[in-house]
């Protein structure tokens, strides 16, 4: 590294003791933050303030404020810190030949993956997958995941995309709802309150057209942020939901819901498998790829 950017980059123990004054407006809790006498996190602020030939704090009685130019420094460099800390925490703590971290939406972890581990590490005994769920897409460069499930465009961006599957919605409603309400065709549901989801709030338009009845105003109902509270309020008797047809499966085979109605709906969008391409080089990281593409190529089949 040459003279020039090594003057661009000041000590690491100065913007430590910046960021901790910085978020708590005190010289004495920072020092309690970071286990430093007050004296040494004010040196270590003067030794940055020399650095930057800038006045980063101004007294504001018993604790001190940050100046304008302190503020704009501070936004910039701490979660710039941040992301040097997870992304050492995840070289120090991860073993990418065997464990993997991975992103999901709620729902298709719980009806698609969770019922399928067992095949998984049936196949890969030695595999260790820590899942959580996420919703909306997000930065890998941010994030401690090596993949995630996403749904829709092949438009996740700066990560590789393997086609898993389309999905097909189907309506369904509980035996009970469906007796009470006299439901026994497509056009019976335009009298009935219609459950959807949130961000399809237009799905129910394009499975009345698949019906043979476009152009209609059916009565609205609530709306849900995930497919399995939707589920459930269909099972309660609050409606009729349009689910896609794999997330529904426990329900429709105890015959908690019933689909007597052969029309579907397509949300326009497919599952898919994302990643940053550094991630493919991982040994767990292809094992799971390959057996997800494998599940996948096989439930099509059927």
């Amino acid at each position: 590294m040459d003279e020039a950017r090594r003057r661009l980059l000041p000590p690491t123990g100065a913007l430590h003791s910046f960021t901790a004054a910085a978020r708590h407006g005190s010289f004495s809790r920072a020092a309690d933050e970071l286990g430093l006498t007050q004296s040494a996190v004010s040196r270590q602020i003067a030794l940055l303030e020399d650095w930057l030939q800038l006045e980063l704090f101004e007294r504001a009685g018993r604790g001190v404020m940050l100046t304008a130019e302190g503020r704009d420094y501070a936004d910039a460099v701490a979660p710039a810190l941040d992301r040097i800390r997870r992304a050492t925490a995840r070289a120090i703590e991860r073993h990418p030949d065997r464990e993997l971290a991975v992103a999901t939406l709620p729902s298709f972890g719980m009806r698609w993956l969770a019922p399928r581990l067992p095949r998984l590490t049936a196949q890969v005994p030695d595999i260790v997958i820590s899942f959580s769920a996420r919703s909306t897409e997000f930065d890998f460069a941010d994030e401690p995941f090596d993949a995630a499930i996403h749904f829709g465009a092949p438009d996740w961006p700066g990560a590789h995309h393997d086609y898993l599957f389309r999905e097909e919605s189907v309506a369904v409603l509980s035996p009970e709802f469906a007796e009470r309400n006299g439901v026994r065709t497509a056009a019976d549901l335009l009298r009935v309150p219609l459950l959807a989801l949130a961000s399809r709030r237009n799905a129910w338009a394009t499975w009345f057209a698949d019906a043979g009845i476009p152009d209609v105003a059916p009565v609205p109902g609530a709306t849900f942020e995930q497919f399995l509270m939707l589920a459930q309020a269909a099972v309660a008797g609050a409606g009729v939901a349009l689910i896609p047809r794999f997330l529904i499966e426990p329900e429709l085979e105890e015959g908690r819901l019933i689909s007597p109605f052969p029309a579907t709906a397509s949300a326009g969008g497919a599952y898919y498998l994302v990643f940053p391409e550094g991630r493919a080089q991982s040994p767990a990281f292809h094992a799971f790829r390959a057996w997800m593409l494998r599940e996948c190529a096989e439930a099509e089949r059927i």
